[in-house]
């Protein structure tokens, strides 16, 4: 056992808090796609890189199955879940309909400091797509969707969606090296800025959905360049 591994028990720590913790590790290594669609898991080897037993990883392991990030085959093996693309449009409907709920809020909040804010984030994400860091871009994205929810006054919405939408972020990982998507998407961002700055909600409204409304059509082109990484349903539901 290492250790050296942040994950080895501290002083007091449970079974179950070292399993949360390593449950939020390897959602975040599928969710970036650190772990590709389809690679094995050994449960074992992950206890040993980890520094713990395998009961804490085994319970995080299920947790991720649950959720659908992990397919669990009875004498075949446990492997990163392939992106079900059925549940995309489902991830989409309900991002829309509670964003522009957000937006809607965030424009007839707004402050002046508010809208430094986002600004700000628009920055770092230029900053981002000069360095060709599309980890980095997509945290800057993630912040810059998250401090909407903030100027709305509805800031636990932003949870909802974020659990409504890991699917959809596995997939954009995809999207974002493509030729020009960045700088797509931070133009599109630019425009809701306009818009909430602007006061007029309506038009807020408009350019978020201007925004969301450019995920989907980029799914075919990510489809054909990787298309092992997809599958049409998910093999189980995750319970809810």
């Amino acid at each position: 056992m290492n250790s050296t591994s942040p994950f080895t028990l501290a002083d007091g720590e449970t079974g179950v808090s070292a399993a949360r913790r390593i449950y939020g590790l390897l959602r975040q290594r599928i969710v970036d796609m650190s772990m590709l669609p389809g690679t094995r898991i050994v449960e074992k080897d992950l206890a040993d890189e980890l520094g713990t037993s395998r009961t804490p990883v085994h319970e995080a392991v299920q947790r991720l199955a649950e959720e659908g990030l992990i397919e669990v085959l009875p004498r075949v093996g446990t492997f990163v879940a392939r992106i079900p693309l059925d549940s995309l449009e489902e991830a989409m409907l309900v991002r829309c309909a509670l964003e522009t709920a957000i937006i809607e809020k965030a424009t007839e909040r707004a402050t002046p400091e508010g809208i430094a804010s986002l600004r700000a984030i628009l920055a770092a994400q230029a900053e981002c797509i000069e360095r060709d860091d599309i980890r980095g871009f997509h945290r800057t994205d993630e912040n810059f969707h998250a401090a909407l929810a903030e100027l709305s006054g509805y800031p636990g919405v932003w949870p909802m969606i974020l659990q409504a939408k890991t699917q959809m972020d596995r997939y954009r990982q995809l999207t974002l090296p493509l030729e020009g998507r960045m700088s797509d998407v931070m133009a599109e961002h630019r425009d809701v800025v306009e818009a909430v700055a602007s006061g007029n909600p309506q038009h807020a409204v408009a350019a978020m959905r201007s925004h969301l409304d450019h995920v989907l059509p980029v799914l075919e082109i990510t489809r054909k360049l990787r298309p092992e990484y997809f599958i049409p349903h998910l093999a189980v539901k995750p319970k809810r």
